[in-house]
């Protein structure tokens, strides 16, 4: 169920009549407290920071629009501005996963392109996510413990140049997740390159 955050009553009397949808207790549709706080979500999702983005759901159609990165994060669900302008908040256990796209055309990754088939080179967690649905996708998770979210992962897929720049999966959507590696870890020191014989010649001569 998809909550919608804007005022659809029929006429100012009826609204009069009802309460406020939010809950409050005002007898009204929607109290002014809220009807202004829904505008206030709607000009935060109208900035130039709102990135487009495509809502895959389980056994439901995928939504299309626009999040903004900084605050999409609800405890309620995701809130989406929908290509139309309206805002509404998306709950956690129907999504899949989100996927942050240049183009609303370009859909979720492809099956072929959703593991790692070498090691990655991108620094960070290297993650296999098992769903819900059976599904089973890669991702490269930021090493930094202070850039993790509380309702899900936000990772890198395996190939962000061909659709997807960033997916963010709420864990709800998860049976589990598994560590495959430590990509870039600051502990492995590089080694040292192996001296030639020419080299080693050298050495032995100056001393």
């Amino acid at each position: 169920m998809i909550y919608g955050l804007g005022w659809h009553g029929a006429s100012a009397g009826a609204a009069r009549k009802s309460a406020c949808a939010t809950g409050c207790g005002s007898r009204t549709q929607e109290c002014g407290r809220h009807r202004v706080r829904a505008l206030v979500s709607r000009r935060k999702l109208g900035v130039s920071t709102t990135k487009k983005v495509l809502v895959s759901r389980f056994d439901r159609e995928t939504l299309s629009g626009f999040v903004n990165p900084q605050g999409y994060q609800l405890a309620a669900g995701l809130e989406l501005m929908t290509q139309s302008g309206s805002v509404s908040v998306v709950p956690y256990d129907e999504v899949k996963l989100v996927c942050f796209v240049r183009d609303f055309g370009q859909g979720e990754p492809r099956k072929e392109l959703r593991l790692f088939t070498t090691r990655p080179k991108l620094e960070g967690l290297w993650l296999r996510m098992y769903f819900r649905d059976g599904d089973v996708m890669d991702g490269i998770l930021s090493n930094n413990l202070l850039q993790l979210e509380t309702f899900g992962f936000s990772v890198v897929p395996p190939d962000p140049g061909f659709q997807n720049q960033r997916i963010f999966v709420p864990k709800v959507a998860l049976g589990r997740v598994q560590v495959l590696g430590v990509v870039g870890s600051p502990l492995r020191q590089p080694r040292k390159p192996k001296l030639t014989p020419k080299e080693q010649l050298e050495m032995f001569k100056a001393e």
